[in-house]
C-alpha cells in the first residue's frame, strides 16, 4: 500500500457534508490527492484555489526566509486572490 493509497483509505471526514451542507473546504483532500497522482486537470475541478494557495504557501515561505522588500503586499494579493476564488467556488456550489 503506497502513499497515496493511504491517503485515499484515510480521508477525513466533512462535518458540514455530515450535516448536509457545502462548506468552502470541500474538494481539498481529492485535489490534493489528484496532484501527488498527477492529475492536474481534475486537481483543479476537484478544488480551483489549488494552485493559487500552492503560490500562496510557496511565497509565504520564501517571504519568511528572505524577507521580500514588497513580500508583504504581493502575500495580501494572492491571499485576496484565494480568497475570491474560494469563495466564488463556494457560490457556484450553492447556485
Amino acid at each position: 500500500m503506497g502513499f497515496i493509497s493511504f491517503l485515499e483509505d484515510n480521508m477525513l471526514s466533512c462535518q458540514w457534508k455530515s450535516m448536509g451542507m457545502e462548506c468552502m473546504g470541500c474538494g481539498f483532500q481529492r485535489s490534493v490527492i489528484f496532484l501527488l497522482k498527477g492529475d492536474f486537470t481534475n486537481a483543479f475541478l476537484s478544488y480551483p484555489a489549488i494552485y493559487s494557495l500552492i503560490l500562496l504557501i510557496t511565497m509565504l515561505g520564501l517571504h519568511l526566509k528572505f524577507n521580500f522588500s514588497q513580500g508583504h503586499k504581493i502575500l495580501q494579493w494572492l491571499f485576496i486572490f484565494n480568497l475570491i476564488i474560494i469563495i466564488g467556488n463556494y457560490i457556484l456550489k450553492l447556485i
